[in-house]
């Protein structure tokens, strides 16, 4: 093993693999960075250049890739409060408040060192376990991962605010919205309402970044302000140097935060999907003092970071020792593998452990690197936070439309989507409710069901639940879930508890719409699912029926929250609350977001998009002409350039286009505005 160990080291030191991970790298840095991309896109585009490759340097490029989105993801979720990946998205939830309060350097050298660490550790304890990881890997059936599931929803409690009412209402949401599609054993249709979109399932990506992404530009729009609320400047070298401080303060807990995202990590289909916030849930739950946990702590960046790069490592042991691809990641890794005529499998413990060695060793270097990059460029990316907000707005809106077009089977009823939910989202966090349960709700919905079938297939009944790892987990959970419930009412019986953060806001007017909302959801969904037959109603029932109590939970005390005997001191608060959400001005914004929708089915986005950045900043940021026309110019580039030509993205279609064929001049090629 040993020379295995030497042998694949060496290798990797070839002149062509350094120079094709080194790009794997940077293009990796860039996936993770853009809100939308990721490294699943990244890897199937670079993956049709490795056909030709020598083995390692293809493995070099794809893991260099794969490794780093990660690390780089850290950037979107601390600047703006959206995730960069589905891997970042706990991150948000004191990475925002940082960045809020003008520490983001100080969040950027906490995470950027414990994603080092992370990676480091998933590299190792893949190295570690090859060998002995087979029983832990197949001890975990279908009942084992239903209940880790559990145990991943469980965290709700974490993530609730300031009630679990609404927290378990928001997750039983998310919940329900997975089931959206066809069903899991039969070919039936669950709420498509005949739109050919729904059919697959709901897309997450612009669930994602709507629910996220539109409420927190929407603040900056209409307040006008940066994402720091501090006047001045800090100085970002000291707070990078801070950051790292922390983490090194904070080391136990990047390690257990670690151990947890390799060895979850390993469980296929279910590791990437729950490893950041489990990691999060246990940071708050091993906590003394979680009164500033979704304030800005930076525990809350260190737990997450660390568990999402250690995800990596711990993925790679299903894939290179039994060929079972423990994500999407790692499929497409095993693809590029089998071209490249290596097959996973006991030959890469074996005869092939060079090369298994080989990747572990790139996935040390790949962290390493990034991490480091991303220390020095943070610096600059960290006096973002300090521009005006106007200047951020346009160009982000941007990315999150096209990371939702890319992630939503690019129809114009992706951007539809990502609308509705950044409407649902804005009510969501006026009104406290928080949005991470919904999302994790959502992710984890379609397993927990599918886990579920097939348990009480498998066993014939619900005998499966007395398996010793099942209880173990399961206690897990309900431990988790009094414990949260105990931290949330100490905290609500304090009076000096903040109304900042995920879930914490108190404004009835902005509440009570989505409280109806859910509770009508949630009724219509009970109701359709109950002719439905057993196996393709039953899951829906189950989230619809508790969804129902807790909805209306939420209205009844939304209603007592906004009825009052003084009609005058009614009316004052009630203008006070619309006042508090900006809802004159987010309307206005919201009416520019569909504005760009109506625009793309006459004119296309080529042209719909930099029309917004231009009249957005005249209008909105009462900029001069020319740098709107200059901005606007830059964004048609980065459509033309990176989104046409190099991802070879498919467009709409625009109605525009029947009356331009044939009729543009012979210099002007059709596809440089349609």
């Amino acid at each position: 093993m040993f020379d295995a160990l030497v042998t694949g080291l060496t290798s990797i030191f070839e002149i062509r693999v350094l120079a094709f991970l080194a790009l794997g790298i940077f293009i990796g840095i860039w996936f993770g960075a853009v809100p939308g991309l990721g490294g699943i896109i990244g890897m199937l585009l670079l993956l049709p250049f490795t056909f030709d490759m020598e083995p390692l340097v293809a493995i070099a490029l794809l893991l260099g890739l794969y490794t780093v989105t990660t690390t780089s993801d850290t950037i979107a979720s601390v600047m703006l409060g959206i995730p960069g990946t589905a891997a970042s998205q706990a991150t948000i939830l004191d990475g925002y408040p940082l960045a809020k309060r003008g520490e983001a350097p100080r969040a950027f050298g906490a995470a950027f060192a414990v994603s080092a660490y992370g990676g480091l550790f998933g590299a190792i304890a893949l190295a570690i376990s090859l060998p002995i990881v087979q029983p832990l890997i197949l001890a975990f059936g279908s009942p084992e991962i239903f209940a880790l599931a559990l145990l991943g929803l469980a965290m709700v409690g974490a993530l609730s605010g300031g009630s679990m009412v609404k927290g378990l209402a928001s997750a039983a949401m998310g919940l329900l919205l997975s089931t959206v599609g066809t069903a899991q054993t039969v070919a039936e249709e669950r709420y498509t309402f005949e739109l050919e979109f729904l059919v697959d399932s709901l897309p997450l990506i612009p669930v994602v970044l709507g629910i996220f992404a539109i409420p927190e530009l929407m603040e900056l729009a209409t307040r006008n302000i940066s994402i720091a609320r501090e006047t001045e400047n800090a100085d970002t070298r000291s707070s990078i140097r801070d950051g790292i401080r922390d983490a090194v303060r904070h080391g136990w807990l990047a390690t257990r935060s670690a151990a947890i995202g390799t060895y979850v990590g390993m469980l296929p289909g279910l590791g990437a999907a729950i490893v950041d916030w489990v990691a999060y849930g246990h940071a708050v739950q091993s906590a003394k003092d979680k009164s500033q946990f979704g304030q800005g702590d930076i525990r809350g960046v260190i737990a997450p970071e660390a568990a999402n790069n250690a995800t990596k490592g711990g993925a790679l042991i299903p894939a290179v020792a039994f060929a079972i691809p423990g994500s999407l990641g790692t499929a497409i890794l095993l693809s590029a593998l089998i071209l490249q005529d290596i097959r996973p499998g006991p030959d890469m413990l074996s005869t092939d452990l060079h090369i298994t060695f080989s990747m572990v060793w790139m996935i040390m270097i790949a962290n390493l690197v990034a991490a480091g990059l991303l220390m020095i460029w943070s610096r600059q990316v960290a006096r973002l936070a300090f521009l005006p907000g106007h200047l951020l707005v346009p160009g982000v809106i941007v990315f999150v439309f096209m990371g939702s077009w890319l992630g939503g089977q690019s129809t114009i009823e992706a951007w539809v989507t990502c609308l509705v939910f950044g409407i649902v989202g804005y009510l969501m966090k006026s009104g406290g409710w928080a949005r991470p349960p919904l999302i994790l709700g959502l992710i984890l919905g379609t397993i927990v069901e599918n886990r579920f079938l097939l348990s009480m297939r498998t066993h014939d009944g619900i005998g499966w639940l007395a398996n010793p790892i099942v209880i173990i987990v399961l206690v897990l959970g309900i431990v988790t879930v009094a414990l949260s419930a105990r931290s949330t009412i100490r905290s609500n019986a304090r009076a000096d508890t903040p109304q900042t953060g995920e879930g914490r806001a108190r404004n009835p007017v902005m509440s009570l719409p989505v409280s109806v909302l859910f509770l009508a959801v949630f009724a219509g969904a009970a109701w359709t699912a109950w002719s439905w037959e057993q196996e393709v109603g039953q899951f829906p029932l189950v989230m619809a029926v508790p969804g129902v109590l807790l909805a209306a939970a939420a209205v009844l005390r939304d209603a007592r929250s906004l009825i009052s005997d003084d009609k005058t001191g009614q009316v004052a608060r009630l203008r006070e609350y619309a006042s508090q959400a900006m809802l004159d001005r987010s309307l206005r914004f919201l009416g520019w977001l569909a504005a760009i929708i109506v625009a793309t089915l006459f004119i296309g986005q080529k042209l719909a998009l930099p029309i917004f950045v231009f009249a957005y900043l005249v209008a909105w940021g009462r900029f001069r002409p020319s740098v709107a026309a200059a901005y606007a110019i830059a964004v048609w580039v980065l459509m033309f350039g990176f989104y046409d030509r190099v991802i070879r993205l498919f467009f709409h279609e625009p109605l525009m286009a029947a009356l331009v064929a044939g009729r543009l001049p012979e210099w002007i090629p059709e596809w440089l505005i349609l």
